[in-house]
């Protein structure tokens, strides 16, 4: 058990090691960071207004959208590859082809990313063989490099402590915590606004104690 953990704490430093590299190769080139990528539309927006077409009506409509989200799967191949990313409402796949976006491009940056970087993309929404609502990507950049590797993709995150201590890493895996907290925030926000319309103040109260205190405390 402990030489099982010990490879795979070897195996993800080597892996920050190599994103961090990366990382320093996009520094060389210019903005790592880029923040002028604007999206219009959030994926759950996109298969509520667009699932129920077929490929000829979808096709007839040539609805360009920009689309913003952190790599879920990267399915590289030659001349083609489809990337499914995840934003705050769900998943669109894209499709990414080498004539479009650039030989240059596609083979020395695309083909470079990895699971968990944040990218954005525009381009005409189209729907696959299959019938997957996808985005035929015209343009795509990189906007967030990913340091770090997620999650088993099928066991996913299922160890609690981690759930709770790093709550960024449970929203990024696991969709019934991000419902969760949709559901918590509704509710919150309608009990504010609930309490505003009968002229409630909400008022800041300390959420810390000045002096330490527990379960032997005067209080208790």
């Amino acid at each position: 058990m402990n030489a099982n953990i010990q490879q795979n704490s070897v195996d993800e430093n080597q892996l920050i090691s190599q994103r961090r590299e990366k990382l320093k190769q996009i520094r060389q080139k210019g903005i790592a960071f880029p923040n002028d990528f604007r999206r219009d539309m959030l994926a759950r927006k996109i298969q509520q207004q667009y699932e129920a077409l077929d490929k000829e009506a979808l096709a007839a409509q040539a609805r360009k959208v920009r689309v913003a989200g952190r790599i879920m799967l990267l399915r590289v191949m030659g001349k083609a590859s489809f990337v499914t990313i995840r934003d705050s409402s769900g998943d669109i796949q894209l499709y990414v082809q080498r004539d479009v976006v650039g030989q240059d491009f596609y083979n020395n940056e695309f083909k470079k990313w990895d699971l968990g970087d944040i990218v954005g993309a525009s381009g005409e929404l189209f729907k696959t063989n299959k019938g997957e609502l996808t985005v035929r990507v015209a343009e795509i950049q990189l906007l967030t490099k990913s340091l770090r590797p997620l999650p088993e993709k099928f066991k996913g995150l299922t160890d609690n402590e981690i759930r709770y201590r790093q709550r960024y890493l449970d929203l990024i895996s696991n969709e019934q915590t991000r419902e969760t907290f949709r559901l918590r925030s509704k509710i919150i926000q309608y009990i504010r606004t609930f309490l505003d319309k009968r002229d409630f103040l909400e008022v800041e109260t300390p959420m810390m104690q000045t002096i330490p205190g527990g379960a032997s405390a005067k209080p208790f």
